[in-house]
């Protein structure tokens, strides 16, 4: 069994609101990636909610193989909502792709590139590289007791950072698909701004 965690507890402090639920192609942002989930034939789905946990998972669909789960922790830092998606994952799950909300054009093709290098070589860690950058890892079972040790905004980055040779890397021939940061980010990838945002 493969997992996918997505880590949607932050507070959208840069862009002034829940920025989970603005629309982008008529869906909430956190939407797109629950979907790419689902399309690249993930096991189970675990959504980790923080900030504005109520309203986030009103405003989202989850399909059968997926669940959201709260992290009462989340203004401690994203290894609070790493550790707490991890935690939740069944107990027969071999390995979990770690994937940001605020990421809506991560693909199936790109999880699903993942978890065939992992199936295929058993590496600890499997990360994709993008010609601009890294982007969403996947974490093997063995790794999960150390990452949830971790602290703060320390995530699987962290983790790759201090252990190189437990990396495999999978090359992605395109750009890494953009993080929503700010109300300027969700413009230019033509999103509403405001919809589904509430302030702080």
């Amino acid at each position: 069994m493969i997992s996918g965690v997505i880590l949607a507890a932050g507070t959208g402090s840069r862009f002034g609101g829940t920025k989970q639920l603005i629309h982008l192609g008529g869906k909430p942002l956190v939407q797109h990636v629950i979907d790419a989930s689902v399309a690249a034939g993930l096991d189970e789905i675990v959504v980790v909610l923080g900030h504005d946990a109520e309203r986030v998972r009103g405003g989202i669909r989850l399909p059968g193989t997926a669940r959201a789960v709260d992290n009462p922790d989340y203004r401690k830092g994203q290894a609070t909502s790493l550790a707490a998606g991890l935690h939740a994952a069944a107990r027969d799950s071999e390995a979990a792709v770690v994937l940001l909300a605020d990421q809506p054009g991560v693909t199936a093709a790109t999880i699903g590139s993942l978890v065939q290098a992992f199936v295929a070589h058993r590496r600890p860690i499997v990360r994709a590289v993008f010609r601009d950058g890294p982007g969403p890892a996947l974490l093997s079972r063995e790794v999960w007791d150390e990452a949830m040790r971790l602290s703060g905004d320390a995530g699987a980055r962290t983790l790759i950072a201090s252990h190189p040779g437990w990396v495999q890397e999978i090359e992605i021939e395109s750009d890494a698909p953009p993080d929503v940061d700010t109300r300027e980010d969700a413009a230019r990838l033509g999103a509403d701004p405001a919809g589904g945002a509430a302030s702080e």
